[in-house]
């Protein structure tokens, strides 16, 4: 049981690290801001969807993270 969860928390320490390297970044700078203020004006809308998914899905990997992380630290204690 020890070994599988520690397997699990492993999957989901790798998964939670791609997700936010995946992620963009909201700003770079200045040419952030301006490139970001072109984007709000005109419309970027096929990268806003994947930018969501990718919030989301860090959402649940860092709780179930967290969580995973509480449960194999009880197990291994008990």
């Amino acid at each position: 049981m020890e070994i599988a969860l520690k397997i699990v928390l492993v999957i989901f320490s790798l998964g939670l690290i791609g997700t936010v390297l995946l992620q963009r970044g909201k700003s770079a700078g200045l040419s952030g801001a301006i490139s970001g203020g072109a984007e709000h004006l005109f419309g970027k809308q096929k990268a806003r969807g994947l930018d969501l998914f990718l919030q989301r899905l860090t959402i649940v990997l860092a709780v179930g993270f967290f969580v995973l992380s509480l449960v194999v630290a009880y197990v291994v204690k008990a």
